[in-house]
């Protein structure tokens, strides 16, 4: 095997590894619900979205500005 050639699949393994590591970490989705009122009813709707949850990660603070 060629050197190119197995530059080529060395490439191609991370890429696709990559590709594998994002959508096993994907942000879960939540529904989320809101009560409105109907400006034509006037009753109570609930108007829900899919949302991203994302994972809080711990880290240092930000130092405040002086």
């Amino acid at each position: 095997m060629s050197k190119l050639a197995k530059a080529l699949i060395l490439v191609n393994l991370v890429a696709w590894g990559s590709v594998g590591y994002q959508l096993s970490h994907a942000a879960e989705k939540q529904k989320v619900c809101i009560d409105k009122k109907d400006a034509k009813t006037g009753k109570m709707v609930q108007e829900c979205k899919m949302m991203k949850k994302h994972e809080k990660l711990e880290g240092t603070k930000v130092p405040e500005k002086k």
